[in-house]
């Protein structure tokens, strides 16, 4: 059996016994335009980046800040779904590994076993449920771990050390750390309590870690990947998309690529 496409990615970032850590940014599918959303996952992956994560519009995205709350209703009211998500990847045929973001009510209105066959095929590799915390539900968990897609787990500052053990616990892929309580959107700088909270979840879990919500510069990215795998950087690309164009999205996720990937 062939090494899943995630655990490929994070194997090359550790080839030859150098460390590197990922950049990982979000775009919302259908965002600013259908067209134009295409056009950005195609550039936003080949400007650096090495995973994309695609949001799934979403009519109340209780976990997103203003902007990406924006971009999520911009998309919705020009027909973005789940089936046009898929397409979207699909046609897009990054050679990054995608990873789904998403909500649990439009996977559900999809229809789960549906959904992940469907978006293996389209070419995800990973999904990832805002609302759905390990230990919810015992059966939909059967059927992601049996799936194709691995269930990135999010792990929230404020996870006490049991619920913490609960959700790595048959983990796989790599763990994503919610980098500050509150909703997604960029902030003047990283908490100072990052690195405790890295430490305790990396003592909890061998697996990969990234960390996202509210890194939005080159230099927070810096400081940010000095301490983890693998940087998320979402509303400061959708925004940089809304207001300059491709070319705007394309330049700031060039020098994030840079200040994550180092010298």
């Amino acid at each position: 059996m062939s090494e899943h496409p995630i655990a490929a990615r994070w194997r090359s970032l550790r080839a030859n016994g150098v460390r590197r850590a990922a950049l990982i940014p979000y775009l919302t599918a259908g965002f600013p335009t259908p067209a134009l959303s295409l056009e950005a996952l195609r550039v936003v992956g080949g400007a650096g980046a090495d995973f994309v994560e695609v949001g799934i519009p979403f009519s109340d995205p209780l976990a997103d800040g203003p902007t990406i709350q924006r971009s999520t209703q911009t998309a919705l009211d020009q027909g973005m779904t789940a089936a046009r998500v898929l397409e979207q990847v699909h046609r897009a045929a990054l050679a990054v590994p995608v990873i789904v973001m998403t909500y649990l009510n439009p996977v559900m209105a999809f229809g789960l076993e549906r959904f992940v066959r469907e978006a293996a095929a389209a070419g995800v590799s990973g999904l990832i449920l805002t609302d759905f915390p390990a230990g919810a539900d015992p059966d939909i968990e059967a059927l992601l771990a049996a799936s194709p897609l691995v269930w990135v787990r999010l792990i929230a500052p404020t996870t006490s050390p049991e619920r913490l053990t609960r959700a790595v616990r048959g983990a796989s892929g790599f763990l994503y750390l919610i980098a500050r309580l509150g909703v997604t959107g960029a902030r003047d700088q990283v908490p100072a309590d990052l690195a405790q909270h890295v430490a305790r979840v990396r003592a909890a879990s061998p697996l990969p870690l990234a960390v996202g919500f509210g890194i939005g510069t080159p230099a927070q990215a810096r400081a940010t990947a000095a301490l983890v795998d693998g940087v998320v950087v979402g509303s400061a690309i959708v925004e940089a998309l809304g207001q300059g164009g491709l070319g705007a999205a394309e330049r700031l996720v060039r020098e994030l690529a840079a200040a994550v990937h180092g010298p």
